[in-house]
């Protein structure tokens, strides 16, 4: 790994640190936070690649899990792998990772529509794969009910995958940091 992965893979875990900045919207009725940082994944797949994005996103979990209090409201700690949210935070990793294997692929003609379709795929449907069955577990409640819980999300999550297209095409455009497949060294 260069120098230079190194840093994006450090710059993108700081740029979840920010998105949780962000106060989050917590629905009392499923106990799980509207948060800024569920954007995070769908950026760092798509802007740096599926590699550095998935280490990004591993690096801030693992910043997570000793205690640096990067979540919405401050929160860090080993504990919250026991809560509600610990699916979606693992499946950032797997979100990344499937976001940027997917820009990657159709990178040569990427349009906000296949970028949208990229953040969208990787950032909810493969994140709510992972994170609705672990509410379901540890909320003990049927998988049906959690995912009927989860889909209030999907407005939002929708949202944030239109704002990380229009951010993957801006970088594309004028600082293009992931080369074509044929073209990666």
């Amino acid at each position: 790994m260069s120098t230079r992965d190194v840093v994006l893979v450090a710059l993108f875990a700081a740029l979840m640190a920010a998105l949780g900045a962000f106060p989050p919207l917590m629905i009392p009725a499923i106990g799980v936070p509207i948060t800024a940082q569920s954007m995070g994944p769908m950026l760092a797949g798509g802007i740096i690649g599926a590699r550095r994005g998935a280490l990004s996103m591993l690096l801030f979990v693992v910043l997570v899990a000793v205690g640096l209090p990067l979540l919405p409201g401050g929160r860090g700690g080993l504990a919250i792998f026991a809560g509600p949210t610990a699916g979606f935070i693992l499946g950032w990793i797997a979100a990344a990772a499937v976001t940027g294997v997917l820009v990657e692929r159709f990178w040569s003609g990427l349009s906000f529509v296949t970028a949208f379709l990229a953040a969208a795929i990787g950032g909810i449907v493969v994140l709510y794969a992972i994170g609705i069955p672990w509410i379901s577990l540890v909320g003990g409640v049927p998988l049906a009910t959690a995912a009927a819980g989860s889909a209030a999300f999907i407005p939002g999550d929708l949202i944030k995958a239109g704002l990380a297209a229009a951010a993957i095409l801006m970088v594309k455009r004028s600082y293009p940091i992931i080369r074509p497949a044929h073209g990666r060294p």
